[in-house]
């Protein structure tokens, strides 16, 4: 364990997990005999999810990967094709630009160019 104290002074985020894991050993367990400690599973999980987020990791690709798959199974009607973007006359297309707005309000014309 780290020294219990956080970035800015106070207790780490996983000090209480740590306390609470430490409360069951003690209270479950004796120098004699230590098979109490399986009551302490959980604590010691959750104690280890806080310092390594491994099971929100797998969750939030588990996520990912769902929305990805109902992404591809029902894809958008009107989605944007990549040559379809607009550039607002960031490039030198003001032609372009005139098209999408429908007026004369591309760049050089607001700057009065």
């Amino acid at each position: 364990m780290a020294s219990g104290y956080g970035l800015n002074g106070g207790p780490s985020r996983c000090f209480p997990f740590w306390q609470e894991l430490l409360a069951c050993y003690v209270v479950n367990t004796t120098t004699d005999d230590i098979k109490g400690a399986k009551v302490c599973l959980p604590a010691l999980e959750d104690y280890y999810e806080c310092l390594h987020h491994r099971k929100e990791k797998t969750r939030a690709i588990e996520l990912q990967r769902a929305y990805r798959r109902a992404e591809a199974a029902h894809p958008r009607e009107n989605a944007p094709r990549p040559g379809a973007i607009r550039n607002l006359g960031l490039l030198n297309k003001e032609e372009d630009t005139k098209e999408v707005l429908g007026t004369d309000r591309s760049i050089g014309a607001r700057n009065g160019k």
